[in-house]
Formats: C-alpha cells, structure tokens, sequence
C-alpha cells in the first residue's frame, strides 16, 4: 500500500514539475516577448527622435546663417582642422528635452557655395543617447533666389506684341502692355504711368483702360489685350527690384579671370567672336572685319553700324575654365556655339567712360549639350541681335545688359539688300532669363500690328534650374531658401 502511495505521489511531483517547467518557460518567453517589444518600441521611439535631432540640427545651423551668413565652418576659423577639406566638419551638437536633459546629438557636416554653385549643402545627422547605433541623415540645398528666377526683368516700360509668348514670371519697374499669351505671374512697380508711342500709345488710340492727359496716355500698371488679367495673372503696383543690386562688380570678375587665365584685353581689331563646341571647350577668334554698316533706329536715335561678323581668325581653342571662373573679354563679344558646362562670360571696359561701354552680339544659335550646362553672358552695356541674324534663332543663357538693352534694333524693310532679306526674320526662342536695364524689344510693329522689322514670332522661357543654381557670379537676392531636401539612406 505505501509503495503504491509512494508511486502515485511521485507522479504527482513529476506531472507537478514538468508543468512547471512548462509555466516557467512560457513565463520566460512571454517576459522575453515583453522585454524585445519594449526595446522595439524605445529603439523605435529612438528612430523617430532622431530624425527630429537631425531636422533640429538643420534648424540651428539656418539660425546660424541668418546671424553669420559667411560663416560655413560652425564659428572655427578657415583652416582649422574640422574646416581645410570639403566638406567641413562634422560639428557636434547636444541636443536637449524641453526640461534641459542632455538626450541626444547631432553632426553636422557643411559644404559651402563654390564658384560653380551658389548653394550650400548642409548635413545633419542625428541620434539619441539610448540608442546611439539608431542614426538618421538629412541633407538640404540652401540658397539666397537668384534674379534669373524670372523669364524677363526690366527696369523700363516693356510691350509684348500679340505674337510673343511668355513662359515664366516676368516684372517691370515700369509699365507693362501685354496683349500676348503668359502662363505665369506679371507684376509691375506702377500703379500707372505714360505709355508712349513707341508702345503704340498717342491721343488719337488712347482709349480705355488708358485716359488721354496732358501728360499723354497714362495707363494701369499692367493692360492690353492679353488673357493674363481673366487669369488673375497680372499683379500691380509690387515693390520695385532694385537694378543697382543687379549690377555685378565688373573689376572682380576681371581680376577673377586674370587669375584663372581667362581674360583677354582689347583685340585691336573689331572684337572677339567665342563658339562654344560640344566637347567642353570654346574656339576664340579675333573679329577682323564686319559686314557693310547699316542703317537702324536703337530706340533713341538712328544709327549706321554694322553688328554682324565677315571675317575673323582663329587665336586659339581652351578649355573651360574647371573652377568656373569667369571669362572677361575687353571688347566688344560675338557669341554663338554648344555650351557643354558652366560658365559665364563678360563683355567690358575698364574703368568704365560711358561712350565706350562694350557689347555682346548673339552671333548664331546657343545650346546646351548637357544636363548641368548654363550660360551666363554679362554686357556692361547691350545684348544686340544683328541684321544678319538666323530665320529661326534659339538663345539658351541668361543674358544680362547692366547699363543697355537686350535688342534688335528697327532695321527698315527695304526693297533691296540686305534689308530686303534680312530686316524681318520668323522665330526667336530663349530659354533662361532676360535681364535689361532699358528698353527691350526683338520685334517692331505698325499701328494695325503688323511686324515690320525683327522676329514675327517670338517665345522666351524661364530656366528653373537657374533659380537657385544660377550660372556662376550671376546675381542673387533676398534671404537664404531651402530648395532641395532630402532624407539620406542609413549606412549598412
């Protein structure tokens, strides 16, 4: 009987045992379960938070700038062993909670504009003092706008004609009469002013909108016959942009290409003819003799001269400057060619006598060959389109006349040559920006609106990789924007 007790009470204890051993190892794999869901959840919770430290980091360093906007090296000098090679850092932060607990940091490292870049690139990375393997990367473009955000800018009253079509924002800090197609904002400085006959204003056609006063055809900001005021796109009076911040320091860029080896003093001759090729160089040639002169109207007066190329020698055949520095040209520039980079050329004299200003010609087509090409061409005085110039022209740069125009001048359509041929062409295109102190115009029109002299059609389009990554020492504005932000991929 004991033994059988015995039996039945050691079954007990082994059923009791083996069941317990079962409970234990459940309860271990459920604390286990708990424990690992816990840790997720704070490496989690570390995940999130250090994408906030990273932004956190972002923050502080477009405060920094705001307060030290050269300042690319996180308060250390130039040179100094987190600021020699690009980029610069990485500059360590603490990061606090709102209760001032030390919970995590952040790196930053910066890469400041370059000749070939205006932007910055800033990089910030992020984690917690828990979890500090759980890391997170931001990356933003940072740039002050640049005045080729517009397709056209103009520090005087400005007609676009029924047959010319504008793709992009464009303002005048004069008047503007816009009787053809846009697709972006107009804005103007004026709330009126006096449209002159040159845009086809006088007493005997000044009706509404416009009043006939005594002193002439006074008109809104922005009018004409153009859908843009049903669309909601015209916008007036704006504040003015101020051209005096237009203006680049011409003696800089001088100095700038002396440097590189990119400056080219007077030719003795006629000027100097540059013609991009496709393979990332440029063909210079010394101008050594123009066309016969002819007679044009350059908005203020006639003038017999000629702006077109019969023959020229070749100097030689460069490369693009690799550092972007600019080319500057003493004289006056004709410019055609396959533009495969970044570059800006000037067109110059120095010290600047007002009478011998130098211009740049647009010689022939300009294209861009690759994705990150840009053209920047810089006058101290115009940019001309010739009487010789193509049927169909296409212009791809930012152009920039500091004290002229952007302009074809009023040649007469002559029943003989070479105006017979050439005083009226079909097609322009421009794709970038047009930035003229004075009057601007490639077409001429009669009082019934018919062209007779320059481009029957023409269509000029903004560039939007020019807004924030224009070509190089072209002139920016305003404050410092984001334009480019990113969340960068964890290492393996």
């Amino acid at each position: 009987m004991s033994s059988k007790l015995n039996k039945e009470k050691g079954a007990l204890v082994t059923v009791v045992l083996v069941f317990s051993m079962i409970f234990l190892i459940l309860l271990g794999s459920i604390s286990s379960l708990i424990i690992f869901q816990y840790r997720a959840s704070k490496k989690k919770a570390a995940y999130e938070m250090a994408f906030h430290i990273a932004e956190a980091g972002i923050n502080y360093y477009r405060w920094h700038l705001a307060h030290a906007p050269q300042d690319f090296c996180d308060g250390n000098p130039e040179g100094s062993e987190l600021c020699t090679d690009i980029p610069y850092g990485p500059f360590e932060h603490e990061y606090k909670d709102p209760e001032g607990n030390i919970i995590g940091k952040f790196a930053l490292w910066i890469t400041p504009p370059s000749k070939c870049y205006s932007a910055a690139v800033i990089e910030s990375e992020g984690w917690t003092l828990q979890f500090p393997e759980t890391k997170r990367t931001v990356k933003v473009k940072w740039a002050k706008p640049s005045l080729a955000r517009y397709a056209f800018l103009t520090n005087s009253n400005v007609w676009f004609g029924e047959d010319e079509e504008l793709k992009g924002p464009f303002h005048s800090n004069g008047g503007i009469r816009m009787d053809g197609e846009q697709n972006s904002l107009a804005t103007s400085a004026k709330e009126t002013y006096i449209c002159g006959p040159e845009h086809g204003c006088d007493a005997w056609s000044c009706s509404d909108p416009c009043t006939w006063t005594t002193s002439g055809c006074e008109c809104p900001g922005i009018w004409g016959e153009g859908e843009g005021k049903e669309l909601g796109l015209w916008n007036f009076p704006v504040p003015a942009v101020d051209f005096a911040l237009i203006s680049r320091d011409l003696a800089k860029l001088k100095e700038e290409a002396q440097d590189a080896g990119f400056y080219f003093g007077p030719s003795g001759r006629k000027g100097y003819h540059i013609k991009f090729l496709s393979n990332g160089k440029f063909e210079l040639y010394k101008v050594t003799r123009l066309q016969n002169p002819v007679f044009g109207w350059n908005g203020e007066e006639w003038v017999e001269e000629s702006n077109s190329i019969k023959r020229e020698s070749l100097l030689g055949i460069y490369d693009l400057p690799s550092d972007c520095a600019p080319i500057f040209v003493e004289d006056n520039l004709w410019v055609s060619g396959d533009v495969a980079g970044r570059v800006t050329v000037v067109a110059a004299k120095l010290p600047e006598i007002p009478d011998e200003m130098k211009k740049i010609i647009i010689h022939d087509n300009i294209n861009y060959v690759t994705e990150d090409a840009v053209l920047g061409l810089i006058s101290q005085s115009d940019i001309l389109i010739p009487l010789y110039s193509p049927n169909h022209l296409e212009i791809k740069a930012a152009l920039l006349a500091q004290k002229g125009r952007v302009f074809r001048y009023y040649y007469p359509p002559w029943p003989w040559e070479p105006y017979k041929t050439y005083a009226i062409r079909d097609y322009i295109e421009t794709y970038g920006s047009i930035i003229t102190n004075k009057m601007w115009t490639f077409t001429w029109i009669d009082g019934w609106g018919n062209v007779i002299s320059g481009y029957r059609e023409t269509e000029m389009s903004y560039n939007p990789d020019l807004i924030y990554e224009p070509p190089p020492y072209f002139p920016t504005h305003g404050e410092y924007e984001i334009f480019q932000w990113e969340e960068k991929e964890p290492q393996p």
